[in-house]
């Protein structure tokens, strides 16, 4: 039996044995209720005061049951009691160390800082399009949520270094720094840039001025979620086509059309060939390259070639995006 079953069992076992006292006493010796109960309790608890008044045979006898019956109720409860600590204890130190092992073995995953109302929402997305993360939050209530939702997730400090090393960001593809102050996200990206000069960081802002301090602290894209959503709600009323288009092939799940970038990797045969010859392969569209360089390419040409290092984003169905991607050889396409 579960520990807290086995209390709750016996606590209602000791209830009803103190119930059951009482109205013995009232019934068999003719006392009040306070005198019944106060005698029950004496009885039970065996803490050797005097009686209430002298017993009859059948009271002595009564209370002779009593004290079986109590003391062992009450040492059920005691046990119970006991095993429904340790257990707990025990059972959140167990499930600490199988969230650990399972983060352990996590590699070319996002790290996500913070899971206030933008985080959560982050969090849900990343679940959504089924690629790893785990949480990190230094408020227990939030972790809390966290675990209700079935994600990985750490309760600390993300701007300690033990912490990110904990969540594996020498193994982690990209960390987001989202918790509500900005001065929390620039030390966070301070201590990953520190940790990882290669990783890909992106940084939450409240205020402008906050932007450029974490540009030199080292984030490489910085996301402003009220500037975000005032354009949100002025292309949505100007232009409210686009809006859901891009809605549909972003964010939809079961989605016929979708977009995603690919980052051509040294031994992938997409090296060379022509926009074109990638279309008619994988009958995805390329709506734009990023060149290693940095230059962008919207709307390629079909002459134009693929080049080692480049990023392409590309939109089509689940199956040609699946086709394009089967292209890539060597290191993992992202």
């Amino acid at each position: 039996m579960e520990p807290q079953k086995r209390l709750r069992r016996g606590i209602i076992i000791l209830a009803s044995i103190i119930a059951a006292g009482t109205i013995g006493y009232m019934l068999i010796e003719g006392w009040s209720p306070t005198e019944a109960i106060y005698m029950t309790m004496i009885t039970i608890s065996t803490v050797g005061y005097g009686e209430v008044h002298p017993l009859s045979e059948a009271g002595r006898i009564f209370s002779i049951i009593l004290i079986v019956g109590g003391v062992s109720g009450a040492l059920f409860v005691f046990s119970a009691l006991v095993e429904y600590v340790i257990e707990g204890r025990l059972g959140i130190a167990r499930r600490k160390r199988h969230m650990k092992a399972k983060i352990a073995q996590l590699k070319d995953h996002f790290i996500l800082c913070g899971y206030g109302r933008v985080g959560e929402e982050i969090a849900r997305t990343f679940s959504e399009e089924g690629v790893p993360f785990v949480v990190i939050d230094s408020r227990p209530d939030n972790i809390a949520l966290a675990e209700e939702q079935g994600y990985l997730c750490l309760l600390g400090d993300a701007t300690s270094d033990k912490v990110l090393l904990e969540a594996g960001i020498e193994r982690a593809r990209a960390l987001v720094a989202a918790v509500g102050s900005d001065a929390d996200n620039t030390y966070i990206v301070l201590s990953a840039r520190g940790l990882r000069p290669d990783l890909l960081i992106e940084a939450r802002a409240s205020a402008r001025e906050a932007e450029a301090k974490l540009k030199m602290a080292g984030a490489n894209r910085i996301v402003a979620p009220n500037s975000i959503g005032a354009r949100r709600m002025a292309l949505l009323a100007i232009r409210p086509t686009v809006a859901d288009f891009i809605d549909t092939v972003s964010f939809r799940r079961g989605r016929e059309l979708q977009m995603e970038n690919i980052v051509v990797p040294d031994s992938s045969p997409l090296i060379g060939q022509t926009a074109a010859s990638i279309r008619q392969r994988s009958r995805a569209n390329i709506l734009a390259i990023n060149r290693k360089s940095g230059k962008l390419l919207t709307n390629p040409a079909d002459e134009e070639s693929i080049e080692l290092g480049d990023r392409l984003i590309i939109m089509g169905t689940a199956e040609q995006l699946t086709t394009l991607e089967s292209l890539c050889e060597g290191e993992k396409c992202r």
